[in-house]
């Protein structure tokens, strides 16, 4: 056993007086010790519950023979961090989260650990953790929440922000937006549509690492406590056949969640992080293959803010294994990877029943033949741009404008609800990406204010930036190369005329080549907008946003 180098021998004599001093047994330390990092804490509303899912985990693995202890990880509510300086420090934590939980499993010498996160960063911050660790590991999250209720609509986070761009543009009244505020989360859980969060935790059932229903159980169900305690029996019996992390995340099983985020119609987001969790597991995940895999995938869900469905509705459809049980109808999946249930994926899913095809479409019936998520090239994108197809109209699936030009997000916000936007602009925010940010701000209050201000059908926005996973329309970010190292996004002006075609993942602006190399000639870099902190730290560390952000000493 790995703790035995801090249990065992005369030598650990100091480190049992230690572990005396926590009040813990002899027989406690003659059991496996397993971490459970806990992301429990009082400003995530995703999180809020997770001390009653680290109880149960705790349960569940001393039940199976081990010895639970807990360690914690931090996590940033997106939300509450929207649209100020607070933005800048939410996907930089993924990378502390990771770093942190490196640093506590590697130091107290735990033979496995049980992750429970639940929001944005947490969840691909401990894959890869898990990844770099590589002890026997087990996901159970906190769950969704339920869908809010509103004049006798299902609604969520992403209604409130777009009531606000309604407010704006006079067609929703203070009342009217009071009473979103008061209903839209109405309990505890990760966000109620196919956001970041929901999307990362329901690619650890398409990974292998969670157990089924860990992505769409919601949070209030007790369900969930019973899950929890199954993922701590679990996690025993990956250590007992000493089944790790990289034993799961192979190449194949990110070509599965690849083909599930597809079909789901996941956040953006999810070409940020399964790259840079790939990157961990020490598999090169080139965002490029994505288009290879929505060519042959198809779309199945339209949650929202795709659609007017939610995680409690995916949940009661038959969940993740409902959605992979219809893609092994057209041979998309590879079957025979082994997970954290100690099955195959191809065993784990095979009772799994479609019991609703309006949320989850039949292969022969999908939303669409190609997948959720779009990577766009061309001039002014050399290396990629993504966007969420399933979440486009049609009517901006192919679109030609001007570009209104903003070097932060604030200003363009400042422009869209001033009512200085207009139906067929292209609205680029740029200086806004992994180092120009840095730390890669998502564009939720642009892009709800578009939809608010009733422009989602006329009008495009382009970013070096982010989407939450609640945005939707014709947003295409994660441009890179971005701005601040001289991206072609750096030399867009004014007036210039944007092209977008998803369907033919085209991104260009119509300007010559010679006339893109003038420009570039003139353009000198920007001095950082930070210079002190974390921010500083990995404003110089961090690559661009087609290769994940991840972190690399130059």
């Amino acid at each position: 056993m790995k703790s035995d180098a801090v249990t065992k021998g005369m030598q650990q004599a100091p480190h049992r007086s230690l572990f005396n001093a926590l009040g813990m047994t002899e027989e406690e330390l003659n059991r496996p010790l397993v971490g459970i990092v806990s992301s429990y804490n009082e400003i995530v509303p995703g999180h809020m519950n997770l001390d009653k899912i680290v109880e149960a985990v705790k349960l569940g693995v001393a039940m199976a023979g081990g010895t639970p202890i807990v360690f914690p990880a931090i996590a940033v509510c997106d939300g509450i961090a929207m649209g100020h300086i607070g933005m800048k420090y939410s996907l930089v934590t993924r990378d502390l989260i990771a770093d942190s939980t490196e640093c506590m499993a590697q130091a107290h010498a735990f033979d496995a650990l049980v992750m429970v996160p639940n929001c944005d960063k947490n969840v691909p911050g401990l894959l890869m953790a898990a990844a770099r660790i590589n002890v026997p590991t087990i996901f159970v999250s906190g769950g969704p929440m339920l869908a809010g209720r509103v004049k006798g609509q299902k609604r969520s986070l992403s209604s409130m922000f777009e009531a606000v761009g309604s407010y704006a543009a006079g067609t929703m009244s203070e009342e009217d937006v009071k009473e979103f505020e008061n209903k839209v989360c109405p309990t505890c859980g990760s966000c109620s549509g196919m956001y970041t969060a929901n999307s990362m935790n329901c690619l650890t059932e398409a990974l292998g690492m969670g157990l089924g229903g860990n992505g769409t159980i919601p949070a209030v169900y007790s369900q969930r406590i019973k899950l929890a305690k199954k993922a701590g029996m679990q996690v025993m019996e990956l250590l007992k056949n000493n089944i790790r992390p990289r034993d799961i995340m192979t190449e194949k099983a990110f070509m599965n969640a690849l083909t599930v985020d597809m079909a789901l119609g996941c956040s953006t987001n999810s070409m940020l992080h399964l790259p840079a969790i790939a990157h961990e597991a020490g598999v090169e995940l080139n965002v490029d293959i994505a288009n290879a895999i929505s060519a042959k995938t198809p779309n199945l869900c339209h949650l929202a803010p795709a659609g007017p469905t939610y995680m409690e509705d995916l949940n009661e459809a038959g969940g993740v294994y409902a959605v992979m049980k219809e893609l092994t109808k057209k041979d998309l999946l590879h079957t025979d990877l082994i997970t954290v249930t100690g099955k195959t994926v191809g065993e784990n899913i095979k009772d799994s029943v479609n019991r609703n095809p309006e949320v989850i479409r039949p292969v022969e019936n999908p939303y669409s033949q190609t997948g959720g998520i779009a990577v766009l090239k061309g001039n002014l994108a050399p290396d990629s741009g993504v966007v969420k197809r399933s979440a486009v109209v049609p009517e901006m699936m192919k679109h030609e404008g001007p570009a209104r030009v903003f070097d932060c997000e604030e200003d363009a916000i400042a422009a869209i609800t001033g009512g200085k936007i207009v139906a067929g602009d292209v609205v680029v925010i740029r200086y806004e990406g992994p180092k120009g940010g840095p730390g890669m701000r998502e564009m939720l209050n642009p892009t709800s204010a578009i939809a608010g201000m009733g422009l989602g059908s006329s009008v495009a926005l382009i970013t070096d930036g982010r989407f939450s996973g609640a945005s939707r329309g014709a947003s295409i970010g994660h441009v890179s190369p971005e701005a601040a190292v001289g991206g072609p996004i750096a030399l867009v002006e004014e007036g210039d005329i944007i092209q977008i075609d998803i369907d033919a993942n085209a991104l260009n602006v119509k300007i010559s080549d010679e006339e893109m190399a003038a420009r570039k000639a003139k353009w000198q870099p920007r001095a950082p907008k930070v210079t002190t902190g974390y921010l500083a730290r990995y404003e110089k560390m961090v690559t661009s946003g087609n290769r994940g952000a991840v972190l690399e000493i130059k």
